[in-house]
């Protein structure tokens, strides 16, 4: 019995003190967007600060939000495992915007429809394997207008195939996860598999996505400039051209970044810790799509 109150006990205060953290991160969050609201600047490092985001995200996106017209004020985002971490989701309790979230896992969907979150706000979160088949499909089910406000896509794999394959909506902006091990000069991506898992097509975890190069390319197809890359190397940035108030476009040189952060593993899945110019030596031979001559080719 006193055990049973124990447990209760501290499980009411965990959440007491998650909203307290939250709170208080969101309001040091506020002051930091009031300082950069000053700032006239290009360069998207130059806002970056994180709240949910795993990293400075949550500060691109505020500026964004401050400088583009978005006539739409909804978010698709996926990818997101259990939404506590997610470039999306200050951008839904800060400023209020309608988001559709999808995930593989349905436990991680369940633990979304468990949050707090899931009834404050205007939040669909959807189960689902993401494919260039299906993708369509489930942006239209939920309900989304056309001209939707922010698309990003992490999900570690066919990404590339992914925003290819989306007709159904022409997001004003779209954040798109690039894969830094493959450089900034090949415009190439990993073949498209509807079932790719990153884990189990290389085991190191680093095949995976498309090369900054082959999404500037498709991001000019589609009629979207690049704008420029997160500090850390992961997400880059771009604007429908027709929606643009100034950015200055980038070639995808001068906006490639290198990812520092080391999550390469061995065969047995421990981390090896390979650094960058490391890393692109352990996929030595495997086939990569050059997405402008079309053919396959080995790293």
């Amino acid at each position: 019995m006193i055990q049973r109150i124990i447990r209760k006990s501290v499980a009411i205060l965990t959440r007491h003190l998650r909203r307290e953290i939250e709170h208080n991160k969101m309001l040091t969050a506020r002051l930091l967007t009031e300082q950069n609201r000053t700032k006239n600047t290009s360069d998207l490092q130059e806002v970056e600060f994180k709240v949910f985001s795993q990293w400075g995200d949550d500060g691109i996106i505020q500026y964004l939000v401050e400088k583009i017209d978005f006539p739409h004020q909804t978010f698709i985002e996926f990818g997101v495992e259990s939404y506590v971490e997610a470039n999306t989701r200050y951008l839904l309790m800060n400023n209020n915007w309608s988001g559709l979230i999808i995930d593989g896992s349905p436990e991680n969907i369940a633990a979304v429809k468990s949050d707090e979150i899931y009834w404050k706000y205007d939040l669909q979160a959807v189960s689902a394997f993401v494919t260039a088949e299906n993708i369509n499909g489930l942006i239209g089910a939920a309900g989304f207008e056309r001209e939707a406000g922010i698309l990003h896509i992490d999900i570690d794999g066919n990404d590339y195939w992914v925003w290819k394959a989306i007709d159904v909506v022409s997001p004003v902006v779209v954040i798109m996860e690039y894969n830094s091990v493959f450089g900034g000069e090949l415009p190439v991506t990993v073949p498209y598999q509807p079932d790719f898992y990153r884990t189990k097509a290389h085991y190191s975890n680093l095949y995976f996505g498309a090369s900054l190069q082959a999404l500037c390319d498709l991001a000019e197809e589609k009629g979207y400039d690049f704008i420029g890359s997160n500090s850390h190397g992961n997400n880059a940035y771009f604007v429908r051209k027709d929606k643009n108030p100034g950015f200055k476009p980038l070639t995808c040189q001068e906006g490639y970044v290198v990812s520092k952060f080391k999550e390469s593993r061995d065969q047995g899945g421990a981390l090896t810790y390979l650094r960058a110019g490391e890393r692109l030596a352990a996929l030595k031979g495997m086939e990569v799509l050059n997405t402008r001559t079309q053919q396959m080719q080995l790293l």
